[in-house]
C-alpha cells in the first residue's frame, strides 16, 4: 500500500492529486492538437470544482495560469492568455513607501490635525460651532480609546485649542458626547447595541 507521505508532493494541493495526474499525463502527449485539446478538457474540470469563483474577474485566466503552474511550465500548447511566469511568482513586491508625517498627539491621528488646521481658517459662525463640536467629540472617543484614565474633557478641549492656535475654543458649557460604550450616541454602533 502507498501512502500519500511516499507520493510525490502535489504542486497545488487544492485541486488533488487526480487533477495533478491529468496534467503529468497531459504532458507525454506527443502531439500538440492533442495535448491542447486534453489541456482544455482540464480546464474545463479545473472550473467545476470551484463554480462560486466562476464570478471572479479574470477567471479563465487564473485557470491556466494554475495550469502552467500544476506542469511546471513544461506544458507545450497555445495559451489563451499570457502565463504568469515563475519569476513572478517567487519575486517579492516593492515595498510601499508610508507617509512620515510628524504627529502632534498620535492618538488623534494625521487626519484630526490636519482638519483642525483647516478649521482654525473658517471665518465664525454656525459653521465653525457646529465642526468644532464634531471634532470636539471626535478627540473625545479618539482619547477615550486611546487611554480610557487620560480621558479627560479638558484636555479635550485644551487640544483643541492648541491645534488651532487659540484661534478655536471649545465653549465652557459645552456638553460633550458620552462615549461609555465606545461610541458616540447617533453612531450605528451605538444603535445596535441599544437594540439587543
Amino acid at each position: 500500500m502507498t501512502y500519500n507521505t511516499q507520493r510525490e508532493k502535489m504542486i497545488l494541493p487544492e485541486y488533488g492529486r487526480i487533477i495533478q495526474e491529468m496534467v503529468d499525463i497531459c504532458l507525454l502527449i506527443e502531439d500538440r492538437e492533442e495535448r491542447q485539446e486534453c489541456a482544455e478538457s482540464i480546464i474545463a474540470v479545473m472550473a467545476t470544482m470551484n463554480p462560486n469563483d466562476s464570478q471572479q474577474p479574470d477567471y479563465e485566466h487564473k485557470l491556466w495560469d494554475q495550469l502552467a503552474i500544476l506542469s511546471n511550465y513544461q506544458l507545450d500548447i497555445d495559451y489563451p492568455f499570457e502565463v504568469i511566469k515563475p519569476e513572478d511568482i517567487t519575486s517579492r513586491p516593492k515595498p510601499l513607501k508610508y507617509p512620515m508625517k510628524r504627529i502632534r498627539y498620535r492618538h488623534y491621528g494625521h487626519l484630526t490635525e490636519s482638519f483642525m488646521h483647516k478649521l482654525k481658517d473658517l471665518p465664525e459662525g454656525p459653521e465653525r460651532e457646529e465642526l468644532m463640536a464634531m471634532m470636539a467629540n471626535y478627540m473625545k472617543r479618539s482619547l477615550y480609546n486611546w487611554n480610557r484614565d487620560a480621558m479627560d474633557e479638558r484636555k479635550v478641549a485644551a487640544d483643541v485649542k492648541s491645534y488651532t492656535d487659540g484661534n478655536v475654543a471649545v465653549p465652557e458649557d459645552f456638553h460633550f458626547a458620552s462615549v461609555a460604550n465606545g461610541h458616540l450616541p447617533g453612531s450605528n454602533a451605538s444603535k445596535k447595541k441599544r437594540k439587543r
